[in-house]
């Protein structure tokens, strides 16, 4: 079992609200990724259910299963020696009630080394929240753009009804969350409910006046080779990481094709 004694707790990310500091979280879904970004300083790392989209290739996250995020999420925990690690609760694992959702969110923590779940929904899931918290399992909420209520809602649109945000983050915040995701909310709308809640909001496309960011790994290095027309509005591309590793690729192959690879040095002589 990998070291955690360094590890961030959620105690110290409720912390970073009180003291200004801003939170940093980016999405990962394996070793190495959840290894560079925590050796980097990100403050939590979550295992997302988007894996189904930006890794299985889906057009939802939907179809992720509770084996494929313990799977995704074993890896993860395993490479994190300070970030606080949080798992994104597959369709439909909270949408079955209190009952199943303890159960599937106990099941993560027992065959993970992660420290929280992330349960998406407003005031209609606290009681959910609620039963998970009081299981020992801490909560992130999930607020504002609700990406597996997509069918019901009829695709993804920017949330604007301010009284409805707030209605349901102070839910969820009673209901005993450490912090709330924001996603896709008009921006003064997150600031000025960021401002009314005591724990932390991380914002995704809802501004700044959130009190951390978090991102998708595979938009913030353009992994998936999107054009610049097709990255999200709320995403920022650090680095072009489908270049680097097309060129690397067509390398490879002109390489092989000339016999230029492998050389001596990739290559075992006769015994000395």
């Amino acid at each position: 079992m990998a070291n955690k004694s360094g590890a961030l707790s959620v105690l110290k990310i409720q912390k970073m609200k009180e003291s200004g500091e801003k939170i940093a979280m980016v999405t990962a879904y394996d070793y190495p990724t959840a290894q560079m970004a925590d050796a980097a300083g990100l403050d939590v790392i979550l295992v997302g259910d988007s894996v189904g989209t930006v890794v299985q290739g889906r057009s939802t996250t939907l179809s992720v299963t509770l084996d494929e995020t313990i799977y995704h999420a074993e890896m993860v925990a395993r490479a994190a020696k300070r970030a606080l690690v949080v798992v994104d609760m597959p369709f439909p694992c909270c949408q079955l009630g209190p009952d199943e959702a303890v159960r599937a969110c106990a099941r993560v923590l027992k065959e993970t080394e992660a420290t929280a779940v992330k349960i998406e929904g407003g005031a209609s899931r606290a009681e959910t929240v609620r039963a998970v918290v009081e299981a020992g399992i801490p909560v992130l909420g999930h607020c504002g753009l609700a990406p597996q209520s997509v069918k019901a809602t009829g695709g993804y649109f920017i949330q604007r009804d301010v009284d409805r945000l707030y209605a349901d983050c102070a839910a969820i915040e009673e209901a005993g969350a450490f912090a709330i995701v924001l996603e896709c909310v008009q921006r003064d709308y997150a600031e000025e409910v960021s401002k009314k809640l005591r724990v932390p909001t991380i914002g995704i496309g809802s501004g700044v006046g959130c009190d951390g960011q978090v991102l998708v790994f595979h938009d913030m290095f353009n992994y998936a080779n999107k054009e610049p027309n097709e990255t999200p509005k709320h995403a920022r591309v650090y680095c072009d990481l489908h270049k680097l590793v097309d060129r690397g690729f067509r390398d490879y192959v002109a390489d092989v094709k000339s016999g230029a690879f492998p050389g001596d040095t990739e290559s075992f002589g006769p015994k000395k």
